[in-house]
Parts: C-alpha cells; structure tokens; sequence
C-alpha cells in the first residue's frame, strides 16, 4: 500500500544532523512513520497520499526532544524537601517513595509524560527503583501510560538492595533482594524489550547507585544486560558526598568502582556525572560511556556544575535529562536547554561553554546517542523516524530575536504547534491530542494527597 504523507512547508528547520544543516525557508516530508525528504524551498510536487500539508510560516522544526534520565513516580512528591542537598533530601523522601502503589505510579507516569511531551518531547525514559513488596505491576503501569500518551520510551527497571542495616542509603523496607531485584528486571526485558529499529518500548537493566545497591548486583546486572542485549543506567559521580562513599567504602572513587564492576562501555550511561576528574572524563571518552546531563536537578540540589564543555571535547556522548520531578518541579526538557547553556556558562569557560546550537544537539542528537538510537532518532535525515516537532516563532515571547534555535533556547518555553512521534500527531495547538490533560492533572492531585496521608500514618 502506498504511504502517506504529511507536508509541513515555508518554516525555519534545524536539522541536527553531522554538518548542523539549517534552513531558513524548508520542507519536511514524513510518510508513514518516517521521514521521506527534508530540504530548502517548498516540497517536490506531484507528492501522492498527501493527508495533510502544514503552512510552517513562522515556525522552526527541530528533532524531537529526547529526555535521558527520569523518575516518573516523584511526580506526585513534587515541592517537598526544597532547601536540602541530595543525601539529606533522599533520607527525608524514601520513606514516602516507600509507600507508593500502582495506582500511584500509573497517575504519576501519566503526569511527568504528559508534561514532557507537550513541551516536545517524543522520547522519554524512566528510571524507577522504588518496588514497594506486594503493590502490584509497577513497571507495567509506567510502560501502560507511555503507550497511551504515544511517545517513544524506555524504562530504565531500577532496583536497590543495600538497605541501611547494611550501610546503604535507603530505608531496609524500601529496597528488593539481590535475586529478587535481578529475576524481576529479567523478567521485564522478557516481556517488553522490543529490538525493532522503530520499537516505541524498551529496557534498560539500571540499579540505582553507588550507595543503594551491593556491588554484586552491579556485576549481575551488567551480565544480564550484556547477555539480555540491552542498555545499562545508573547514577554516577552525583555528588562530593557519593565520591567520599565510595572512597571510604570501597576504597576508589566512583569511576574507578564503576569500572571494576564492568559499568563502563558504549552500552552505558549514568545520569549526573558531576564530580568527575580528567581521568574519569578520558575513561568515559575512551569506553564510550555516556552521560544524561541534568542543570536543573543539580541546582536544585546544589550538587555542583558538571564539566559538560570538558566532556563534550574529549568525546564522551552527553544528553539532557528532566530528572525527578521531586529535584525539578517543571517537570520538562526545554527548560534543560536553556539552563544547560547558562549554568555550563558559569564553570570554567565562561561564554565559549556552551551555544545555542550545542544546547539544541544535547537535547537531540545526544540524548538518542546516550539511548543507542542515534541511528533512528535524533535528527531530521531522510530514512530517520518521524520524530518532529513544530515550534511557533512568531508570537510576542519570540518576536525580536531573528535567529530561531537562539530564540529556542535563550528564549521562554515556545509554543507546540505540532509534534509527531513515529508519524503520528501527539501535539497540536499546545495540547496533547493523545490523553486528556485535565483528567491527568486531577488523578495526580488526587494520588498525591493519598500518598501524604499514608506517609503521615506511617
């Protein structure tokens, strides 16, 4: 059957590919779930099945946004423990995380998604953890409410099993068992993991960090992911104190300690990265390890500047990420481009650290690098899927700056006029097309005051 076709015309368009191509009037030509040509002027005549043809006047395409690093289910745990850093701030929030049960997840899940992807982002993932015993299919529910929302995903499966009894950070209550914590991810690939070059689901086998979980399900879990096929996720190099543990308990600094236990290579990637030396970025660079890159959580937490320009020249691949709605309440990745730029501005290289340009690339192209997708999303190429997004340019928040991708990113959060992920309309207007926001935003409201009240009951 022959394909149809979607036609957006006369826009601004950046196409992130290798050579950075922009064009200042373009076309970009979708059909079915992939993109059929991309260039200056108006489209080919003559274009058949053509079901809808879009006036991009006063507008920029751009990729899809690409979030590398998340935590859905602190959606429902947002402007709590503001003023404190990370580890103070996680020993005040586990036992609350502790208590959460499906409903909650899947409420929370349909709240962070729905942020994300009416800011433009088409690709999201979730790094969850937190498997309260005996609370139903967790990770089912957040798989469930990316599907209805229609965006392309991957759920980092989480897991902790270094309680406080044990030196651990978390709560004894709030964490799994060593082989509890590894049938369950197993059992996850098995069930959701689709290898197909489009594939709208994935898995990820990510144990949570240095300080929750035992160095042996580090090595196990590596094992599993290399034998299973599938990426690696953890945090890493967070904060000063995460490097102090690490040197007191396992006698090395995070980098090193991630090394031993087979947690460095091109299938890797760790959110933060923050306190990391020039022998921790050339180890990244020369394994290929990647890094989710995520301003607003580390200010939020006064974690530290990361050397993203440093990392970026060395070679190591670097996306953004949302990170947990608890440590950034927006709760969106536009934001990351504009506080990538402007914090990495105040580290060592001052203006030359970042552009407005290599802000749009990290929010694109490396964040589908960081995924091992950089060969199906991440640009607009001919061949690549259908991941685009249309923002309006034109309105007063915009009007005087000439130059699209710096109104982007120097810019306020522009308007969605159209977002597409797989081919498919997901934003239209600045609202989602896919779930109803509303209903959304009552079921978090909801959800949130029942899991105080349980926290509060103990």
């Amino acid at each position: 059957m022959a394909a149809s076709r979607i036609v957006i015309e006369n826009c601004a368009i950046a196409t992130v590919d290798a050579h950075d191509t922009e064009y200042a009037s373009g076309h970009v030509v979708v059909a079915d779930n992939r993109i059929e040509s991309v260039g200056a002027g108006r489209a080919p005549a003559g274009l058949e099945r053509v079901v809808r043809r879009i006036d991009g006047t006063g507008h920029l395409v751009t990729p899809g946004l690409v979030n590398t690093h998340h935590h859905f289910y602190q959606w429902i745990t947002r402007g709590l423990a503001t003023d404190l850093p990370l580890f103070d701030w996680l020993v005040a929030l586990y036992p609350v995380w502790a208590r959460i049960d499906e409903p909650m997840v899947r409420a929370a899940a349909r709240g962070s998604l729905a942020m994300m992807a009416r800011g433009g982002v088409t690709t999201a993932m979730d790094h969850h953890y937190v498997y309260p015993r005996g609370t139903g299919d967790l990770s089912g529910a957040i798989i469930g409410a990316a599907a209805e929302t229609g965006v392309r995903f991957t759920l980092a499966r989480g897991s902790m099993d270094l309680g406080s009894s044990d030196g651990g950070l978390p709560p004894d209550f709030a964490v799994e068992s060593l082989d509890g914590a590894l049938a369950a991810t197993e059992e996850t690939i098995d069930r959701h993991h689709d290898t197909a070059s489009d594939a709208m689901t994935r898995i990820a086998v990510a144990p949570c960090s240095p300080f929750s979980v035992s160095t042996e399900l580090l090595k196990q879990g590596a094992e599993l992911a290399r034998r299973k096929g599938v990426r690696l996720h953890t945090h890493g190099s967070e904060t000063v104190e995460e490097e102090a543990f690490c040197k007191e308990r396992f006698g090395m600094g995070p980098t090193d300690y991630f090394e031993s236990t087979g947690w460095l290579g091109s299938d890797v990637w760790m959110a933060h990265c923050v306190h990391m030396n020039d022998s921790d970025i050339a180890a990244f660079a020369r394994t290929g390890t990647g890094v989710a890159h995520c301003p607003s959580s580390n200010a939020r937490l006064a974690a530290g500047i990361a050397r993203v320009p440093d990392m970026l020249a060395a070679g190591v691949p670097v996306g953004l990420g949302v990170d947990g709605t608890a440590s950034n309440e927006s709760g969106e990745l536009h934001t990351e481009l504009r506080n990538a730029l402007l914090i990495n501005r105040l580290g060592g290289r001052g203006e030359s650290a970042l552009n407005a340009r290599q802000a749009l690339r990290l929010g694109t192209y490396g964040g589908a690098q960081v995924l091992g997708r950089a060969g199906e999303i991440g640009s607009i190429e001919a061949g690549k899927l259908a991941d685009l997004v249309l923002w309006r340019m034109d309105t007063l928040a915009h009007a005087s700056i000439a130059d699209p991708v710096v109104a982007l990113v120097f810019g306020a959060a522009a308007p969605v006029t159209l977002s597409l992920v797989n081919g498919r309309t997901v934003v239209e207007d600045n609202r989602l097309t896919t779930v109803d926001e509303d209903a959304i935003a009552r079921a978090t409201r909801s959800e949130a005051r029942r899991l105080a009240r349980i926290a509060a009951e103990g």
